[in-house]
This record gives C-alpha cells, structure tokens and sequence, in this order.
C-alpha cells in the first residue's frame, strides 16, 4: 500500500512543523524552500533570539476580519502548554520566561536553535527537504495537485499544504506569491496590509529625541477601528517604534490606505493619571514643569512635551496658569503624536489581513474549496500581539494541516 505523499511548500515556522507532523503521521512528505536554508524569520525574530511563544495567552489580541470565534478554534487546537511542551520535549529547547515581557525565549537565547532543531526534527521524522526550490505555481489536476518549479520537473501529490508566508519582510524571501495563487483558485483574501511595523512622522517633531525609550501606554483608532497597547515606546530618527507601537500600527496603516484622515495615536506618557499630574502640578515653592515631569520621564521628553503643550518648562508651578496647567495634563495623558505614514512590509513584523477564515476548516486547515489543499501561517487572515503570538499561530496552523494532509480520507492511510 503506497503512502500518501503531502508536499509542503515553505520551511519557515508554518510550514516546518507541518512537515514535522504529517511525516510523523506516516505521510511521505516532501518539504519545498526557496532559499538556501530556510527559517529566516525564525533567525532575525526577537533580535536573534526567537520569542518562540507568550508566557500566557489573551485570545482578543488576536486580530482578524473573519470570524472570532474560528480563529478560536483554531488556535485552541493546540493548547499554549502544549506547544511549550513540544518544545522542550521533541526539540529539547528548555523555554525560560522573560519576566518584563511575558515572552518564552530558548534557554539558549539563540533563534539559529529553534530554526535548526525544527528542521532536523523534520528530517528524523522521515520529511525531505529541498532547499533552493522556487514553487511557481500548485494546482489540482487528476485527483492530486501538481506543484510547477522553477526549473526543475514539476512534482505530483495527493495533498498541498501552502506555508509560503505573507509580504512581511521581504528580504527573508517572502514575496506573496502564494496568496496571490490562492486567489486565483477561488479563495477570498481579504484586503493585506504591513502589520506590527514603526510609524513614522515627516516632518518629525521629536527627531531630536531618537534612541529615547520608555513604557507608556498607548491608543490608536479612526473611525472605524481602535486598537490599544502598554509596553516599550521608542523614539526613532524618522517617527516611532518599539512593542507599543508596532501592537497598534495597523489601525493606522489601515487608515492611511484606505484614505481616511481621522486616523490618531493617543499616548499616556506615565503611570499617573490626569487627577495624579493635577496634584503633581500645584505650586509648590520654586519648582519648575520640567522639574516635576522629569521625576517620571527623561529629561528631554519632559522639556520636549512641555514645550509641545505651549508650556515653558523652566516656568516655576507658580506662575502656570489654569490654562496651560489643563494642556499640559492633556499632553502627558493623552498626548496626540503626529503621524504621516509607516514603514510598510520592509520593517512589518507579520501580514494583516489574507485568506478568509471561513474558507478552512479549523479542524484540519484544509481548503473548503479545493479538497487536498490545506494553509497555515501568515497567509492566513490572523495576527497577533508582539510577544510569540504569531509564532503559537503558525505552530498551531502548521500542526493541523500537517496531521490533517496525512489523514486525507482520499489517501491510502
């Protein structure tokens, strides 16, 4: 009795463990990757140190035009300890929480760990792999699907899984070209968009602070969308960045593309509420509004809000007037930063946005067009938060297409 043969296309996250698992099903598994060696954004993610997974998981941090409650379902399909466990067990990655961060990180701090253990464990399992092998096209033909390469003869299969990524830094070798044959066989994809990327600022105000970093707390929304976020804020020379900002970018990426002006990023600069700076801010003998701000901020963004507000810092409490006391508040709690664009798929951390949830059965991620197709990963309409959240979703979306290519009811298993 022959085996099912499953070809996956792409050996980045998604794509690697869904080798991983529909060869440990007993499928035989042909592993495609068009670069040389694979896993590249494995490699650059969390600064070399791959952020494998959260410590813990909020599922409404998940964003999606599909349906929710799918998205639930699929990511359900793998439990957080369960994928923790897979780690530390099959890949014998011991996981070690970043207390600040809430992020799981390799005890190693090395993501080269992660992309090679993945790939090895795929081998073990019994996949192959062929690296430098450009897939140009998939398409069902008697009964299978034929996989056309650049180059090379084309490959038949009983099932396709696609792992071949979104448009998110293009550089590691993603280019999009899945989703757009994935549309061109009958699939919605919803409207894609650079997501978790800086924003910047032309002209930029705060130029003169780049390299200032702080936690603050965060609010982007227009008119139709809002997003909210608390952690790191980075002052760059061309706008901003940091875990804060790249958690709610989309809502602005999203609002200049579809030309809506209303778009605006709201910043709470400090821990201290508006009735906090209100006491903060009395007269109290000679101190100045620089000298009170900068027991919570750094010197120069207190003297660059004060400013920012109309207010002279050097002005003892004193002499502020009800008025500029009132602008100050507004801009140390909720500080509108001007924004004119971002930096798109280049600096984009993952894809908004990609194929309809609706089109998959969370169960299996199999195509509810095309029997035998199955997706995973970032080509898929889901991302989530800086912090592991899209790679527990491309090991989440890997597994069951794997598990679900293997056990195809038209197979021979």
């Amino acid at each position: 009795m022959s085996r099912r043969r499953v070809v996956v296309i792409g050996a980045g996250a998604a794509g690697s463990m869904a080798a991983i698992f529909a060869a440990s099903a007993g499928a035989d598994t042909l592993l495609l990757e068009r670069t040389k060696d694979g896993g590249r954004k494995i490699l650059i993610s969390g600064g070399g140190r791959c952020n494998i997974l959260p410590a813990r998981l909020d599922e409404s941090r998940f964003v999606t035009d599909s349906s929710p409650n799918t998205l639930r379902k699929i990511v359900r399909s793998w439990p957080l300890r369960d994928q923790v466990a897979f780690f530390e067990r099959e890949l014998g990655l011991r996981l070690v929480e970043e207390a600040e961060s809430a992020k799981l990180f390799p005890a190693s701090n090395r993501a080269r760990d992660v992309r090679d253990g993945l790939l090895a464990l795929a081998r073990r399992r019994g996949a192959q792999l062929m690296m430098a092998a450009l897939a140009t096209d998939f398409a069902p033909e008697d009964g299978g699907w034929r996989v056309t390469l650049d180059g090379s003869p084309p490959l038949t299969a009983d099932s396709v899984i696609v792992a071949s990524g979104g448009l998110s830094v293009p550089s590691t070798g993603s280019d999009g070209a899945g989703l757009r044959i994935l549309e061109r066989l009958g699939h919605t994809v919803h409207r894609t968009y650079a997501a978790l990327t800086p924003i910047t600022s032309d002209p930029h105000p705060f130029a003169a602070l780049a390299g200032i970093s702080l936690p603050v707390s965060i609010v982007a929304r227009d008119g139709e969308r809002s997003a909210s976020s608390a952690g790191g804020f980075l002052f760059t020379h061309h706008g901003y960045s940091g875990p804060a900002v790249l958690d709610v970018s989309h809502v602005m990426v999203r609002s200049r593309a579809e030309g809506d002006a209303s778009g605006r990023l709201l910043i709470r600069w400090a821990d201290l509420d508006a009735g906090d700076w209100e006491r903060a801010l009395r007269p109290d003998g000679a101190r100045t509004v620089a000298g009170v701000i900068r027991r919570k901020l750094p010197e120069r963004l207190a003297e660059a809000l004060a400013v920012a507000a109309g207010v002279d810092p050097s002005r003892p409490l004193a002499q502020l007037r009800r008025e500029e006391r009132l602008r100050l508040i507004e801009m140390l709690v909720r500080g509108e930063l001007p924004w004119t664009g971002d930096e798109g798929y280049r600096k984009a951390e993952v894809t908004g946005g990609g194929v309809n949830l609706a089109e998959v059965d969370p169960r299996t991620m199999e195509s509810k067009i095309h029997p035998g197709l199955f997706l995973s990963g970032e080509l898929l309409d889901a991302f989530g938060p800086i912090g592991g959240y899209n790679f527990l979703w491309a090991w989440a979306t890997g597994r069951a297409a794997g598990l679900g290519a293997a056990r195809h009811p038209g197979g021979d298993l």
